[in-house]
């Protein structure tokens, strides 16, 4: 009888023991865990029970003990070791407790995939009202799309979040004119003052392009130039691997309106233009246009050209005159490029003073790209802002490229690290006069003129379809438009589009697999560590 009590003691503890730990697992987990509570109470039961057995069973012995002086002795010791376990109990649940007072979030991923863009936080930082956040999704889906917004909250106390079931507030949809259909992946409404942005996509692409959208005012106009052969951003041959419809879209998504432009027809770059963008042209332009673009460069306005090698253009001739030299050759790197394809390189290097690339640290990536270094001489103020590899260099015999491939640098060829991408202020012919006929506005006042900027590649594919998404290409892009513009605080590093895959699990499997992992595979285990001690300090059983 007196093993049996042992055993039933052993068993008993256990019980309690899994019963605290279960108790103190669903506190620290903010008191919502209720489900837990039948196993808690069931193992509190129980072990209770199985104590008072074994009380029972070895009664006589318990009270001989109880009198001794060794009954003292364990009382004090018991006692010392009671305390210390509510000592530790109260030390961990008050680390629980600062913790969701004062959290802090870390990511040890080595993409940092559960952290938000530079983009990101810069768009939180900016925040002059609140955000308010309502996402209507069925409690079951709830915590992967509170895990997500959850990096919005943490990051800026202006992102106020409400979670909702539509199933529960049906009401919700009528007020805000929410069809059912949308809701079948779950939506967010995204919302400043009376303004709104829906969002049914949960990315945070999205979510920051609705902030973005929300908060930006004044719209700016992103005009493509085409008639030449530059790369189309419409229809189907916008969306061929060559095509720019997702370069277009990159820009929509900075809130920005883009537009093509037959500059031919128009006789005049548009008066509402930020920026123009020549994109891999292949033919000349007529003199009409080369001279409508001086003239909006005179009156203060931005360009970036696109300029593949070999291009037949006479594009090239007018950015020598702005004071942009584009080689008449390809960079060559057999040790940085895109699987040992030695007319594939990548950036090596990024100009780190200058807005459009100071906060880029990983590659870009070109295919097929030219020279393009400053021309001085001409007065354009000019900054070299991306160089392919030590090794590289610039192959100036493209007949001998051509017909036999690049073996070594030649006597002719510009060794590296090679330039190809430029940005500044050209200097352009008639600006005084263009500046000084737009000054006076219609009060009398004589506004500043601002300056004219322009941005130079040496290729045209790196922004393609096939290629923007590839490594950093799509925020060199961008932040080149940005800066063309004026949106130095709209220049960082954006969110990749794919992101680290992940399995996700409904509330009621997550709650299965943590109980399995965390209370009753352990807890089986300990009972079975129980029987293997009894049965070795009980062989006779």
């Amino acid at each position: 009888m007196k093993s049996m009590a042992s055993l039933l003691a052993a068993l008993g503890l256990v019980g309690l023991v899994f019963a605290l730990l279960s108790l103190l697992v669903m506190l620290l987990g903010g008191g919502g865990l209720t489900s837990d509570l039948s196993w808690i109470v069931g193992n509190l039961s129980i072990g209770v029970l199985l104590l008072i057995g074994a009380a029972a069973i070895n009664f006589d012995a318990i009270r001989a003990r109880m009198a001794s002086g060794e009954a003292r002795r364990a009382g004090k010791y018991g006692s010392s070791a009671i305390a210390t376990t509510v000592l530790g109990i109260a030390i961990l649940g008050m680390l629980g407790y600062l913790a969701a007072r004062h959290p802090h979030r870390f990511d040890w991923s080595e993409q940092k995939i559960h952290s938000l863009s530079d983009q990101t936080r810069k768009v939180l930082a900016g925040l002059e009202s609140d955000v308010s956040v309502l996402a209507l999704v069925p409690k079951v889906d709830t915590p992967p799309v509170r895990e997500f917004l959850d990096r919005y909250a943490y990051e800026s106390d202006r992102f106020v979040v409400e979670y909702a079931d539509p199933n529960e507030r049906p009401g919700l949809l009528e007020r805000y004119g929410i069809r059912p259909e949308q809701l079948e992946t779950g939506l967010v409404r995204v919302a400043i003052g009376s303004d709104a942005v829906e969002v049914t996509d949960l990315t945070e692409q999205n979510i920051t392009n609705a902030i973005v959208k929300l908060t930006r005012t004044g719209e700016k106009v992103v005009y493509f130039l085409e008639g030449h052969g530059e790369r189309a951003i419409e229809k189907e041959a916008g969306e061929e691997r060559n095509g720019y419809a997702r370069a277009a879209l990159s820009l929509r998504n900075e809130n920005y309106r883009v537009e093509p432009l037959l500059l031919a027809a128009a006789g005049e770059v548009p008066k509402d233009a930020d920026v123009v963008v020549i994109a891999g042209p292949t033919r000349s332009l007529l003199e009409v246009e080369h001279a409508a673009l001086d003239r909006y460069l005179a009156r203060g306005g931005a360009v970036l050209a696109l300029v593949d090698p070999r291009s037949r253009s006479d594009l090239v001739a007018q950015l020598s005159r702005w004071g942009v030299e584009l080689g008449d050759d390809v960079v060559v790197d057999r040790s940085l490029a895109l699987f040992g394809r030695a007319m594939s390189p990548f950036a090596a290097r990024y100009d780190p003073s200058h807005e459009i690339t100071r906060d880029l640290h990983e590659p870009a990536l070109f295919h097929e790209v030219r020279s393009v270094t400053p021309r001085p001489e001409t007065g354009g103020v000019f900054t070299e802002l991306v160089f392919t590899g030590d090794a590289s260099w610039a192959e100036r015999d493209l007949a001998r490229l051509d017909a036999e491939g690049a073996v070594a640098m030649g006597d002719g060829d510009l060794p590296g690290p090679v330039s190809v991408a430029v940005a500044g202020t050209p200097e352009v012919a008639g600006r005084a006069a263009e500046a000084a006929t737009d000054a006076i506005d219609d009060a009398g006042a004589e506004p500043a003129s601002p300056e004219p900027r322009l941005a130079v590649f040496g290729d045209a594919d790196f922004v393609s379809n096939e290629l923007i998404e590839a490594y950093r290409n799509r925020d060199l892009f961008v932040n080149t438009v940005n800066w063309l513009i004026g949106d130095i605080e709209a220049i960082a590093v954006r969110p990749n589009l794919s992101r680290a895959s992940r399995f996700q699990l409904s509330a009621e499997q997550f709650r299965t697999i943590r109980s399995l992992s965390l209370f009753v595979l352990p807890e089986a285990i300990a009972v079975l560590g129980v029987f293997m001690w009894w049965f070795r300090r009980h062989p006779e059983h």
